[in-house]
């Protein structure tokens, strides 16, 4: 395929990073288990702990030359997700079922309205702050939701990535 860009960096690191995984988990086997007699493979295996660590290492630098080489078109992206209102769904989702266990809302199943309004098909802004605009839950979350842009949503990730 002529016209296809291997992402040869990121291939070379997933290939690295088998082999170092493969590595560590065999000495993580070996050098466990005694024999209750003197033998040697302690410590051929401890000799190959560094052959495992510079796959590790040739892995990570492979991902950051290849993350290095990534141009990214911000402006393509976000108008991606301008025209993808329905990935809020999780967020609706997840609200609704905040309120349902703090008691500002009796909505029994936010999968199955959130499914209802966004399988299948687009929705937009003005569709998206209808829906949340008619929901029974409290003000805050009402306002919270409204809020939110498909740019601006990225539930907890930011926390999970530090």
């Amino acid at each position: 395929m002529p016209h296809k860009i291997n992402p040869i960096r990121f291939e070379n690191a997933e290939a690295n990073l088998e082999l170092s995984a493969a590595l560590l988990g065999s000495l993580s086997q070996t050098l466990v288990t005694s024999r209750l007699q003197r033998d040697l493979t302690d410590s051929t295996t401890q000799r190959n702990i560094g052959v495992a660590f510079g796959h590790s290492l040739l892995a990570l630098d492979n991902l950051r030359r290849g993350l290095n080489e990534i141009s990214l078109a911000r402006d393509v992206l976000l108008a991606d997700l301008d025209v993808n209102w329905e990935v809020l769904g999780e967020a609706i989702q997840t609200v609704i079922r905040a309120e349902v266990i703090a008691g500002r809302s009796s909505i029994s199943d936010p999968y199955a309205l959130l499914k209802e309004l966004t399988r299948g098909h687009r929705v937009g802004a003005a569709e998206l702050a209808s829906f949340v605009e008619g929901l029974e839950i409290g003000d805050a979350a009402k306002q919270r939701l409204l809020a939110l842009t498909p740019a601006t949503y990225t539930g907890i990730a930011e926390r999970l990535a530090k």
